[in-house]
């Protein structure tokens, strides 16, 4: 199979986005406590500066994140959800009005607030619709694309002694159940994350990358999400900052098993390695 000219497209805003070729999703964090860039994007200034950046690395798509979903992180109210959202997004789009947008978030009511209120293009749901029962509903209402996520338990005790049989097998049939139901309401667009690092020991972690091509089965564009995630950086013994050459190496094991969307920090970096994997990949 030639992973790169896979048929894959989904529709945003009223046009196909073709994913036959891998694209990179920018993380832009607004919060105080993420495990990497936590505090950084505070202010307009930063968020511009920033979001500029990625729009000039060559990004395909943004993914703004309102609420921590690290271990141990604080609770955040949905109101206050919304409140950091509406302010990064209005600026966002008050600036670069044509970005691609996408929201992490595993409430239904604010995905409802965001793409009806700021035209946000895409929901980024950890949960997968089991932290709030009425985002599928919401997601086939809204009609916009839909990235499902792995993550055994919630985000207070997902690394608590997470166990499986088969990860691989069990998360594929996870989201065969997940499909099952988006499909049955009409949603039509959705891409898979097998969730790397949410529930899941270093084992599981590497296991799951090792075996990416198996999740080629459920026929759907997959997302990585690697970046200076402790799988790397525990892995290598340094802090999250030193953490970059583990996940160009990651991102680019991803890409030759199948990896369709590699959601990132480091945009330019990401860019980079897909060019140099498409070459790789002509000659072999």
């Amino acid at each position: 199979m030639d992973l790169f000219h896979k048929k894959r497209t989904i529709c945003i805003r009223g046009a196909l986005c073709d994913l036959s070729e891998p694209r990179v999703m920018g993380i832009l964090n607004f919060t105080p406590d993420s495990f990497y860039d936590g505090g950084r994007y505070r202010d307009k200034e930063s968020i511009l500066s920033h979001v500029g950046k990625m729009v000039d690395d060559g990004v395909h798509f943004i993914d703004v994140g309102a609420v921590s979903t690290r271990p141990g992180a604080a609770t955040v109210t949905e109101i206050e959800e919304m409140r950091r959202l509406s302010e990064v997004l209005g600026v966002i789009r008050d600036k670069f009005p044509d970005v691609i947008l996408s929201v992490d978030t595993w409430r239904s009511g604010v995905a409802y607030m965001v793409v009806r209120e700021f035209g946000v293009d895409m929901i980024n749901d950890i949960s997968s619709g089991d932290m709030d029962k009425r985002m599928h509903e919401a997601i086939a209402e809204l009609q916009v694309p839909y990235i499902a996520m792995h993550m055994q338990g919630t985000p207070a005790t997902m690394q608590k002694d997470p166990r499986y049989g088969d990860v691989v097998n069990e998360i594929i049939g996870y989201f065969a159940v997940k499909l099952t139901k988006l499909r049955s309401l009409g949603v039509k667009d959705i891409i898979i994350d097998p969730g790397f690092g949410f529930g899941k020991t270093q084992e599981h972690n590497y296991i799951l990358a090792g075996r990416l091509e198996e999740f080629g089965i459920l026929d759907l564009p997959i997302l990585v999400g690697f970046s200076r995630k402790s799988m790397i950086y525990k892995n290598l013994g340094v802090p999250p900052d030193k953490a970059l050459a583990g996940t160009i190496s990651l991102n680019a094991a991803a890409l030759m098993k199948g990896a369709d969307i590699l959601r990132v920090h480091d945009v330019r970096e990401a860019m980079d390695t897909i060019k140099v994997i498409k070459k790789l990949r002509e000659f072999s």
